[in-house]
């Protein structure tokens, strides 16, 4: 029921996750990252303790491979989930259960990775994959391009109605994560327009919670 993919941006560590579905709010239940540590989309009949299990795991000192290779001992039916990470040194592994939903692929490089389940045809996470190789510039914009990729190769076999995408960054909370967890329209353009308005604005919002006194004004109604 959904395609994803995590990544890392080479240039700055930055760590994103995009993940779009034809369930209703994917990313409050598949995408998981941590700064310094790297990136998961838990997903396939889901187990949100996945996540969280593998960034432990990196954070101890697993690659990304490793920390998939225990997760694959540890979890619970795990014939029915699928697993993508990236680590902090641009590792990727995935684990795709054989138990996973309808057409499921997989598709990864360095720094990327990407994964689906119930797709239309087994191309969707090549597809996802090269587009997020293909593009430059932030990582929200190049995880946004990618799940554009996904879509117009086929996406899910049914209509899509949920996506998010988290990035993390230097700070211990997500400096972005933006989700569209319902729409009968295209969810993926809803998101694509959140992160345009959210952009030019996340290094303020990460400022105000380092210093407000350095941050800048917007000028939002009720402001003296």
């Amino acid at each position: 029921m959904t395609f994803s993919l995590v990544a890392r941006c080479a240039e700055t560590g930055m760590f994103g996750v995009a993940i779009a579905s034809s369930s209703p709010a994917v990313a409050a239940r598949c995408a998981y990252a941590r700064a310094g540590v790297g990136a998961v989309a838990s997903q396939n009949v889901t187990d949100p303790r996945l996540g969280p299990l593998t960034l432990d795991l990196m954070a101890s000192g697993m690659i990304a491979a490793a920390a998939v290779a225990e997760v694959q001992r540890r979890g619970s039916f795990i014939d029915y989930r699928q697993v993508l990470t990236v680590d902090g040194s641009g590792g990727t592994a995935i684990h795709s259960g054989p138990r996973s939903l309808g057409i499921w692929t997989q598709a990864q490089a360095e720094n990327v990775a990407s994964g689906g389940n119930l797709l239309a045809n087994e191309s969707v996470p090549e597809a996802i994959l090269e587009g997020f190789l293909a593009s430059t510039g932030h990582l929200g914009d190049r995880l946004v391009a990618a799940l554009r990729a996904g879509l117009v190769a086929g996406g899910e076999v049914g209509p899509v109605h949920s996506a998010g995408m988290m990035l993390v960054d230097k700070v211990p909370w997500p400096v972005a994560d933006l989700r569209c967890d319902w729409t009968e329209d295209c969810p993926i353009e809803a998101l694509a327009t959140a992160w345009d308005i959210y952009k030019p604005q996340l290094e303020a919002y990460i400022q105000r919670a380092l210093d407000p006194r350095a941050a800048p004004s917007y000028g939002v109604p009720g402001d003296r």
